[in-house]
């Protein structure tokens, strides 16, 4: 029988995706045919790493540098991937988040009423404003070749909300999900789906100092029907079946990931 999960020929545009999760899923389309993995990271060299190891497998993958909060960047990122694989990309994963590549500028350890406007900048530019921009680049492409996935990477602060420090990511991850919603109800007539994969706490180089106190992680877990973090093949795995033919009648949904974080609450 065919295996629904292959991608069968089609490119992937994976942003942030030189270490954890990104890099997990550049690593799953690779091994279930994907013509090409475009490995963007705002660090060319842990991009290029990535690339390394997909080719090592057998794999075909072009690493680009780009900044996505800067949208000339991130179109100049598509015509070049473009231009790699001879076609447009099919699967667009927005992944880069967190604090971008300057979590130094945000303000933390003040409530957010105090906080300075221009700081929020970190957060959303990264989270909302880079989902935009990777949108409206790659689109016209999927429109043309009626056919596309687009799957956002969001957060449990999205959906639930979080405090301070996380007042300001959470509006932009909910953000990010509003605009998968909107975009679905767009972009169904042309065979196009949007949805997002909302994540709980997971392992990730950016993460593990998190994990490393034991009574912390203790106490955490308690919020998590299913009693570990997550780790990156969780998500790779969600977002693998949203990217493939399995989820062709799928749309404007967002799928937690996340232990039974949301749902404990």
């Amino acid at each position: 029988m065919e295996n629904l999960l292959d991608l069968n020929g089609k490119v992937g545009l994976i942003t942030g995706a030189g270490q954890g999760v990104g890099r997990q899923i550049a690593l799953h389309f690779a091994a279930h045919q994907a013509k090409g993995v475009v490995v963007n990271d705002y660090y060319l060299e842990r991009a290029e790493a990535v690339v390394k190891e997909i080719e090592k497998a057998g794999g075909r993958a072009f690493a680009i540098q780009g900044d996505v909060t800067d949208y000339d960047s991130v179109e100049s990122m598509v015509k070049r991937a473009e231009d790699h694989f001879g076609q447009s990309i099919d699967l667009l994963v927005n992944n880069a988040g967190n604090a971008g590549a300057q979590p130094e500028l945000e303000q933390r350890g003040i409530p957010f009423w105090e906080s300075d406007p221009k700081s929020w900048d970190v957060r959303l530019g990264v989270n909302l404003m880079g989902v935009l921009n990777c949108c409206r680049a790659a689109i016209p492409g999927m429109v043309e070749n009626q056919r596309g996935r687009i799957i956002t990477i969001i957060s449990d602060a999205g959906r639930v909300g979080e405090p301070d420090p996380m007042v300001v990511y959470s509006a932009a991850k909910a953000g990010a999900s509003g605009l998968m919603r909107a975009l679905a109800k767009s972009l169904g007539r042309y065979n196009i789906t949007a949805n997002s994969v909302s994540i709980g706490a997971t392992r990730t180089p950016r993460t593990e100092a998190n994990f490393e106190n034991q009574e912390r992680m203790k106490k955490m877990l308690k919020k998590y029907v299913i009693r570990r973090v997550g780790e990156p093949n969780d998500v790779a795995n969600m977002v693998l079946f949203l990217a493939s033919d399995a989820s062709s009648w799928i749309t404007g949904q967002t799928y937690p990931v996340n232990g039974g974080y949301s749902f404990n609450q």
